[in-house]
């Protein structure tokens, strides 16, 4: 059994002097956000052994608030550069080549790429994936390249504008 758990970064900023997106950083709002959605897994006792993350600052920060809830160091986020304006197969490419040694495994990307990736994994249907949302799946596998086609079961969906 395998588990994977989809977070969609926290809530960035839209200043006008930050030059591109990749670079956008984290608003208060997202700041606050991320550490208390890390909090909820925690305190849910949702195992993780693995995080990946898009290099882009949003997402990247965003990994960083959960790794520091869960007392590891931060340089083991995996940054993976396909994470960022991923497509829905790259989720799945990604996923799929992922070490059959990580058991429990934390995604941070973006939409619309997030919302359309877990949209496929279950039959649960969201409408969008909120910022700092977290949509968590069973998978009953051994092997991660068995993803695509193995039996997978809802397991939460959680994001910060439930808990106000």
């Amino acid at each position: 059994m395998k588990t994977l758990i989809v977070v969609r970064h926290a809530k960035s900023s839209w200043d006008t002097s930050v030059p591109d997106d990749f670079n956008r950083p984290l608003n208060d709002r997202g700041k606050k956000d991320a550490p208390a959605s890390a909090k909820r897994l925690v305190k849910k006792g949702v195992a993780i052994d693995t995080f990946l993350s898009s290099p882009a600052k949003r997402a990247k920060k965003t990994a960083q608030c959960f790794i520091k809830e869960y007392n590891k160091s931060k340089d083991k986020i995996i940054y993976l550069p396909q994470l960022y304006e991923a497509t829905l197969s790259v989720f799945y490419e990604v996923v799929m080549s992922l070490d059959d040694s990580y058991n429990d495994v934390a995604l941070f990307s973006h939409n619309p790429g997030v919302t359309e990736f877990v949209n496929t994994l279950t039959e649960v249907h969201i409408d969008n994936m909120p910022t700092c949302a977290v949509f968590a799946v069973k998978i009953n596998t051994n092997k991660w390249a068995d993803f695509r086609l193995a039996q997978k079961e809802f397991w939460f969906f959680d994001y910060p504008k439930l808990h106000q």
